[in-house]
């Protein structure tokens, strides 16, 4: 084989590679070695992307690739009963846990967007959502979301919620906690606290949900459980789309399971 890499080269490394790991980390290892080779061969990118590598790439992913894991989606009855479970604890924990699980299903927002890693060398406080940007009406709240990984400007985003009629109704909810939250930390910057004034991190929000529900049940449950009510409801998928902030038609993978009601939205 010539010693400059080629677009050849790089196929063959890759069909070979795809057979011992996933080929979405061949992708990844192909983009390290190009930049350490770029020093010495100058025009090893212009060749990673060329058709054929690309293309391989494409094939073993789709001959090799592993298949996504969905997460079991929640429903309202799942939300009320952890609510019931509460009704009469109200300490503060408790009622951070149940506000964190409704206002995630009904905004529909995944855990990582409302919690911090768990390794706080990865917390980036300009991702914190701030207890002054909350804006309380009769029948809705706001707060502001300062980022999230479909904010390609960084603008951040507004998330209004309205109250509803079910028995977790996230504007209740909101407001005892608040008024926790205000009796504990008065000037408090996060949003989000437990009760030692420690940022919610996923693993406290984790280990309550594992209290209530199996390994099913994760950190995406409760976005693709709101994705699911709406869809259930006849929402219009551009609404859908627009409330998740979703750039594509990702959302739609949500309620796949249920060919009958994806067939009926996409007609709506």
């Amino acid at each position: 084989m010539p010693v400059e890499p080629t677009a050849e080269t790089l196929s063959l490394y890759t069909v070979y590679m795809c057979h011992h790991i996933k080929p979405d980390s061949v992708d990844t290892y192909l983009l390290g070695i190009c930049h350490q080779l770029e020093p010495y061969f100058p025009n090893v990118q212009q060749i990673r992307k060329l058709c054929l590598v690309h293309r391989t790439l494409d094939g073993c992913k789709h001959l090799r690739g592993s298949p996504t894991v969905q997460k079991q989606a929640l429903t309202i009855a799942d939300l009320s009963m952890v609510c019931d479970t509460y009704s009469h604890d109200h300490t503060h924990n408790n009622l951070l846990f149940c506000t964190k699980l409704c206002v995630s299903f009904f905004a529909l927002m995944c855990l990582g967007k409302l919690t911090w890693p768990d390794n706080m060398e990865l917390c980036d406080p300009r991702k914190l959502t701030k207890h002054n940007t909350i804006i309380m009406n009769d029948n809705s709240f706001q707060f502001f979301l300062p980022g999230h990984m479909a904010d390609k400007f960084f603008e951040g985003n507004s998330i209004i919620l309205c109250a509803n009629p079910f028995p977790c109704n996230p504007m209740d909810l909101f407001v005892e906690y608040l008024k926790s939250c205000d009796c504990l930390f008065l000037l408090s910057s996060p949003l989000w606290l437990n009760d030692k004034g420690v940022v919610l991190t996923r693993l406290f929000f984790m280990r309550r949900l594992q209290v209530f529900f199996s390994s099913d049940v994760g950190g995406q449950s409760m976005h693709a459980g709101g994705v699911t009510l709406l869809a259930e409801n006849r929402v219009a998928p551009h609404i859908i789309q627009g409330i998740r902030r979703w750039a594509s038609s990702t959302w739609q993978i949500y309620i796949c399971k249920h060919p009958v009601l994806l067939q009926a939205m996409l007609h709506t």
